[in-house]
C-alpha cells in the first residue's frame, strides 16, 4: 500500500510539473528517466544550485540543458544571466522537486576539488598518487588507460583525459598528440623531443575526450573544418598551463596538447649546458647596458628557454624589463610581460613601440618574423637597450643572411648585434643503464678530425691523452628511461661576437660561408664540435648527435 501511495503521489507531482512547464512555455522533462553529465553538473557549484533548486544536466560546448523546479524564483535569473555572460547558451526545462533531488544527488559522485569552472581541470588525489605508478613506464599507463576503456560509466572520458594528463606528467612528457585515423585514435607522447607510441583508443572514447578538451580549453564545439586554438590550466600541487592546438583532418580532429612544466624554465644560467669559454663570454655580455643578443634554431630547440635563463641571471628591482611574447608560456617574477593579441592590434610591431614608450632598460622580443619587428628591435639596441629575441635560422651564421632576406639593412644590423646563439637539444644518456663502448675506426675518425678542427680555448678543455684514447658511451635502455637509454636534454651551442673586424664584414653582405669562416677565426665553437665534447664525457651518444645535427 505504501509503494502504491507513493507512486500515486510521484505521478501527482509529475502531473504538476507537466501543467507548470505548459503555463511557463517550458519543456517537462522528468530527470529519472535521463542521464545526468556530471561534467556539466560541475559548471554550477553545489551549493548554488540546491539554493536556487536549479541544475545544469546536459552540456555541449557552450550549449546547456538546464533543470529548474520554478523559473520564476527570485535567484534563478541571476544565475541564468551569469551563465549567459559567459557566452552559454541555455535551453531551459521545468521539472518537479523530486525529479530533481536526482540531479543534486549526483553531486556525491563529484569530489569537492573536482568542482571546476571552464578553463581549469582538477586532477584528483587519487590520479596524483597514481603519478609514481604508473611514471615508471608507458606500459604501465596503457594498462590503466585500458581498464578505463572497458569501464562503462558516465565519467569514462573525463578519467581517460585525467589519467593521460596525469601519465604525461610523470613521464615528464611535453606535448600530447592524439590522431584519428579510420579504427581509432593514436596516443603518442613527446618524451625528450621524440614522439613515443602510448595506445590506440576507440574512436567513440576519442570523440567524448575531444569534446571534453574542446570544453575546458573554451574552443568552439560545432566547428569541425578549422584550426583553433585553446588553453587550460592543470591545476593539482602547483598550476601547470596547457596549450591547445585542434587540426581538421580526414579521419577527424587531430589534438596537440604541450604542457608548459614550470621545471622547464627552472634551469639556471649555469645549468644551461654551455661550455665555460662561452659561459664567459655570454656573462660579459649580460653585463653590458645596450645591444642585441639572438638565439637561434628552430621550434622545439630550447630557444626560449635559454633567454629565460638570461633574464633570470640579470632581473633585479634597479632594471624594468618588458617582455612581449606569443603566447606568454611561463611567467616569471621581477619582470613584466605582455601577449600579443592580434584582435586588438597589439602585435610584436605596436607592441614594441608601446613598451618603448615604458621606458625599459631589457626587452624580450619573443621572436622576429618581420622587417617591422627587427628594425623596431634594433633601433631599441642602438639606443641605450639591452634586446633579446629569437629567430629561426640552422645555425649562426645563417642569422646575418636572414636578417638581410627580411629587409633590414646591414648597416643596422652590425652596430645593434652584440651577440648571436645557435642551440639544439641532445638527449642525455640514462644514468642508470648507460655504458662505455670502444668507438668503431670510422667514429674514431670523424672525432680525431673534429679535435684536430677545434679552437685552442677548447683543445684545453680535454688532455692530449684523452684525444687518442677515448671511449664513447651508449645505452640499452631499461624502465627508468621507459627502455629509451635517455633522460632529459641539454643544449649544444655555436655562438660569436660581431666585433670590429665581423661588423666590417657584415656591412658588405656577405655570404654565410664568409661569415662563418670569421666567426671560426673568431675562436667560434661549433654546435657538432660542443656534441663531440659532450658525447666524450659520456653526455649523450654519438649517435643522437648525429641525430640532431649533422657534422
Amino acid at each position: 500500500m505504501d509503494d502504491i501511495l507513493s507512486e500515486l503521489r510521484k505521478k501527482e507531482e509529475e502531473d504538476l510539473a507537466r501543467i507548470m512547464a505548459d503555463r511557463h512555455k517550458l519543456s517537462y522533462l522528468d530527470l529519472s528517466r535521463i542521464t545526468i553529465d556530471l561534467d556539466s553538473l560541475k559548471i554550477l557549484p553545489k551549493e548554488t544550485a540546491r539554493a536556487n533548486s536549479i541544475a545544469v544536466i546536459q552540456s555541449v560546448g557552450k550549449k546547456l540543458q538546464v533543470a529548474v523546479t520554478n523559473p520564476e524564483r527570485p535567484g534563478v535569473s541571476e544565475v541564468l544571466d551569469n551563465l549567459k555572460r559567459n557566452q552559454y547558451e541555455i535551453q531551459l526545462f521545468l521539472v518537479s522537486p523530486t525529479s530533481l533531488e536526482k540531479a543534486l544527488d549526483k553531486y556525491k559522485e563529484i569530489p569537492r576539488f573536482e568542482e571546476v569552472k571552464a578553463g581549469i581541470i582538477e586532477i584528483s588525489g587519487t590520479k596524483i598518487a597514481s603519478f609514481e605508478t604508473i611514471s615508471s613506464s608507458l606500459a604501465k599507463l596503457k594498462e590503466a588507460l585500458d581498464a578505463r576503456i572497458q569501464e562503462k560509466t558516465a565519467k569514462k572520458a573525463s578519467d581517460a583525459l585525467e589519467l593521460i594528463l596525469a601519465g604525461a606528467l610523470g613521464i615528464n612528457a611535453s606535448d600530447i598528440h592524439m590522431e584519428p585515423t579510420d579504427s581509432g585514435s593514436k596516443i603518442r607522447f613527446r618524451i625528450d623531443g621524440v614522439l613515443q607510441d602510448l595506445m590506440v583508443i576507440p574512436l567513440s572514447l576519442y570523440q567524448l575526450v575531444l569534446s571534453r578538451i574542446k570544453l575546458i580549453s573554451e574552443i568552439k564545439l560545432n566547428i569541425h573544418d578549422k584550426p583553433q586554438d585553446g588553453r587550460f590550466t592543470i591545476r593539482i600541487k602547483e598550476d601547470i598551463e596547457v596549450r591547445t592546438s585542434i587540426l581538421p583532418g580526414p579521419y577527424g580532429e587531430s589534438v596537440v596538447l604541450r604542457l608548459l612544466l614550470p621545471k622547464t624554465i627552472a634551469i639556471t644560467f649555469e645549468a644551461l649546458g654551455v661550455q665555460p669559454p662561452l659561459l664567459k663570454i655570454i656573462d660579459s655580455e649580460l653585463r653590458k647596458p645596450n645591444g642585441m643578443i639572438l638565439t637561434t634554431g628552430p621550434t622545439g630547440s630550447g630557444k626560449t628557454t635559454t633567454l629565460y635563463a638570461f633574464l633570470k641571471k640579470i632581473a633585479s628591482p634597479a632594471v624594468k624589463i618588458i617582455t612581449i611574447e606569443d603566447p606568454i608560456e611561463y611567467h616569471l617574477p621581477n619582470l613584466t610581460q605582455t601577449q600579443v593579441d592580434h584582435s586588438k592590434g597589439y602585435d610584436f610591431g605596436n607592441g614594441l613601440r608601446s613598451i618603448l614608450r615604458q621606458d625599459p632598460d631589457i626587452i624580450l622580443v619573443g621572436e622576429i618574423r618581420d622587417l617591422e619587428t627587427a628594425e623596431i628591435a634594433m633601433h631599441a639596441a642602438l639606443t641605450g637597450h639591452l634586446v633579446f629575441s629569437t629567430l629561426h635560422t640552422n645555425d649562426a651564421a645563417g642569422t646575418i643572411p636572414r636578417l638581410i632576406d627580411l629587409g633590414v639593412k646591414t648597416n643596422i644590423i652590425s652596430p645593434a648585434l652584440n651577440l648571436v646563439i645557435a642551440q639544439r637539444l641532445v638527449r642525455i644518456l640514462c644514468e642508470a643503464c648507460k655504458k662505455e663502448n670502444a668507438p668503431s675506426d670510422k667514429e674514431k675518425k670523424i672525432i680525431l678530425r673534429v679535435l684536430s678542427e677545434m679552437p685552442p680555448d677548447y683543445q684545453k678543455i680535454r688532455k692530449p691523452a684523452d684525444q687518442k684514447n677515448f671511449k664513447l658511451w651508449t645505452s640499452e635502455g631499461c624502465e627508468k628511461c621507459n627502455f629509451t637509454g635517455f633522460k632529459g636534454r641539454m643544449g649544444i651551442f655555436e655562438s660569436f661576437l660581431v666585433d670590429d673586424e665581423m661588423e666590417r664584414l657584415i656591412i658588405k653582405n656577405p655570404p654565410q660561408a664568409d661569415i662563418e669562416a670569421a666567426a671560426k677565426r673568431q675562436g667560434m665553437l661549433t654546435m657538432y664540435q660542443d656534441g663531440v665534447l659532450k658525447t666524450l664525457d659520456g653526455i649523450t651518444s654519438f649517435e643522437e648527435l648525429n641525430r640532431v645535427v649533422s657534422a
